[in-house]
C-alpha cells in the first residue's frame, strides 16, 4: 500500500514533457492503425439526418459556409458529409457564406471536390452564391428576392441566367436551410430567418456552441443538431459518407481518456501528499 501510495504521489512532480509526448503518440497512432471505436448516435444528429434524407429529389437546400479557417477540423467534416448526403440524393445545392475572411476559398475548394465526384454540373445542380457584406440584411433580404442581394453569383455570372435560380427567388422555394457555424449566424437564422419566413433548418456547430444552441431543439426552431467532430462523424456514418471525422474520433478519443487519467492521478498525487505532509 505504502509503495502505491508513494507511485501515486509521484504524479504530481511528473515532468509534462512526458504528458505531451502520451498524447502525440495518441494521436499519431490511431490514425496510422484505426481502432474503429464503436461511435454512438445522439438523437440531434438522427434527427436531422432523418429530415435531410426525406427531402425528395430536385428539392432545394441552402448549405451555409458560416465558419472561419481556424474551425476546419470540426466544421469542414460536416460541409463534406451534408453536401454528399444531398448530391447523392440529387438535390439541388445553393451554398453561401456570410464569413468575409477565408470561408469562400473553403467554400469554393469543398463543392468543386463533392460535385466533380457527383458529376453535378453548375448552374443546374448547384449554385454558389458566395459572400456579401452585412449577413442581417442579406438573411433578410434574400426572404424577398435572393437576386437583389445576390444579382451575381460568386464567378460573376448574371444570377437571374441560371437555371437553378429561375427556380429558386426567395426562402419560399428552399425546402430546406442546412447551416455549419462556428459563430452567433447561426442565431441570426434562426432568429431572423426561421422566426420569419418559416423555412426548416438545421445546424452543425462546433462542440463549445453546441449546448447553447439545444434550445434551438426544444422549441422546435430547428429540427436537429451536429455537435463538433463527433457530430459531423454521426453523420458520416449516417449518411455512409465516412471521412476525415470518423477517422478522427480514434484519436480524438483516446485523448480525452488520457486527459482524465491524468487529472485523477494528478488530483490524487496531490491529495495523498498533502494528507502525509499534514501528518507530520
Amino acid at each position: 500500500m505504502n509503495a502505491f501510495i508513494k507511485v501515486i504521489s509521484k504524479f504530481k512532480e511528473l515532468d509534462r514533457r512526458y504528458i505531451f509526448f502520451l498524447i502525440g503518440i495518441a494521436v499519431i497512432l490511431p490514425l496510422l492503425f484505426p481502432l474503429n471505436i464503436p461511435l454512438g448516435i445522439t438523437q440531434p444528429s438522427q434527427n436531422l439526418f432523418n429530415k435531410v434524407d426525406s427531402l425528395e429529389e430536385d428539392s432545394k437546400v441552402l448549405l451555409t459556409f458560416d465558419y472561419y479557417p481556424s474551425t476546419l477540423p470540426e466544421t469542414e467534416p460536416m460541409s463534406y458529409a451534408a453536401l454528399r448526403h444531398l448530391f447523392r440524393k440529387n438535390i439541388k445545392v445553393i451554398t453561401v457564406t456570410t464569413i468575409p475572411l477565408g470561408a469562400l476559398s473553403v467554400m469554393e475548394g469543398v463543392v468543386k471536390d463533392v460535385a466533380r465526384e457527383y458529376n453535378k454540373e453548375y448552374g443546374a445542380d448547384y449554385v454558389n452564391l458566395g459572400y456579401k457584406y452585412g449577413y442581417q440584411a442579406v438573411m433578410l433580404g434574400m426572404g424577398r428576392k435572393i437576386s437583389d442581394i445576390f444579382p451575381r453569383d460568386a464567378y460573376d455570372n448574371k444570377l437571374d441566367s441560371l437555371p437553378l435560380m429561375q427556380k429558386v427567388k426567395n426562402y419560399d422555394d428552399v425546402d430546406f436551410i442546412f447551416i455549419v457555424s462556428d459563430n452567433a449566424t447561426v442565431d441570426y437564422w434562426v432568429s431572423l430567418v426561421n422566426a420569419r419566413f418559416g423555412t426548416p433548418m438545421g445546424a452543425g456547430v462546433t462542440a463549445v456552441m453546441a449546448p447553447k444552441c439545444y434550445s434551438y431543439l426544444q422549441t422546435r426552431q430547428m429540427v436537429g443538431l451536429l455537435g463538433g467532430m463527433k457530430g459531423a462523424a454521426e453523420y458520416e456514418k449516417l449518411s455512409k459518407n465516412y471521412g476525415r471525422a470518423i477517422r478522427g474520433m480514434d484519436p480524438q478519443s483516446i485523448i480525452h481518456f488520457l486527459i482524465i487519467f491524468f487529472v485523477i492521478l494528478g488530483n490524487a498525487g496531490y491529495f495523498i501528499t498533502r494528507k502525509k505532509e499534514g501528518s507530520k
